[in-house]
């Protein structure tokens, strides 16, 4: 691979950003998982990797308006320079249809004016709560949106989830009733968040382990053929390697 950035390593990005994240007020929170913001301070630009979960997410970057991120398919990396920040709301899964008037799925690997979606917010003011506030459906999340929701949550929650029959299993659901309510209400398919968060445990393991994880115990514990195949999809989604990845973190060797 390239030569690394040495922002990237052991946390050092640390030093150039501030991030915090707040929980919504009671109103939102159907709908909102967490408000976050961002700030940034770098002289020369940084590569920022961003790894997805399925999320909508709406976003204001300094003076823009408000910009809707749909559910990523695999990593994406931003380019950071100069003094800026970002305040953002990431929504529930599932629950974005009701905001969009169209399918989830519709929205995967899209980036788009929030003026593009009819009744999504208001005037940008400044705050963010504000103009959610101002596009909140009258009707609470339906039934199939909240159900998708929480069929995403036992995935997060149960490791044992490794393949999609499982899931439709569990939910009580033919697999292509399953499929057709992710893509209506999640974006990306019921495979892909179960992998998704079957790789967020590697995640986990190198923010306590770093190079001291066992790979290939690992692999089988989260029902991967073998290391090799943990690899690639990790790579696949995040960008590089597990043990390449590891090195962002603070311990592991530079």
């Amino acid at each position: 691979m390239d030569e690394r950035d040495p922002r990237e390593l052991g946390g050092h990005w640390r030093t150039a950003q501030r991030i915090a994240v707040h929980e919504p007020d009671p109103d939102l929170a159907p709908w909102v998982e967490r408000i976050w913001t961002a700030s940034w301070d770098y002289a020369e630009p940084y590569a920022q990797k961003i790894v997805p979960l399925p999320q909508v997410h709406v976003s204001v970057i300094g003076d823009s308006g408000p910009r809707v991120v749909g559910p990523r398919s695999r990593h994406m990396v931003r380019e950071l320079v100069g003094r800026d920040a970002v305040v953002g709301a990431a929504f529930r899964p599932g629950v974005f249809r009701a905001w969009a008037d169209r399918p989830v799925g519709r929205l995967v690997d899209r980036e788009l004016d929030a003026a593009d979606l009819p009744g999504l917010g208001g005037v940008w003011r400044g705050d963010m709560g504000a103009w959610l506030r101002a596009g909140v459906p009258a009707d609470g999340p339906g039934a199939a949106a909240r159900e998708a929701g929480e069929l995403v949550a036992h995935v997060a929650a149960d490791p044992t989830i490794a393949r999609v029959d499982r899931l439709a299993a569990a939910a009580g659901l033919g697999m292509r009733t399953l499929q057709r309510l992710f893509a209506e209400h999640v974006g990306p398919g019921p495979k892909w968040v179960i992998r998704r968060y079957r790789l967020q445990e590697v995640v986990e393991r190198l923010e306590t382990g770093g190079p001291e994880v066992d790979w290939a115990d690992l692999a089988a514990t989260l029902g991967y053929a073998d290391q090799g195949h943990l690899s690639r999809d990790f790579t696949d989604l995040f960008g590089e390697p597990p043990t390449w990845y590891a090195r962002r973190y603070p311990g592991s060797p530079v």
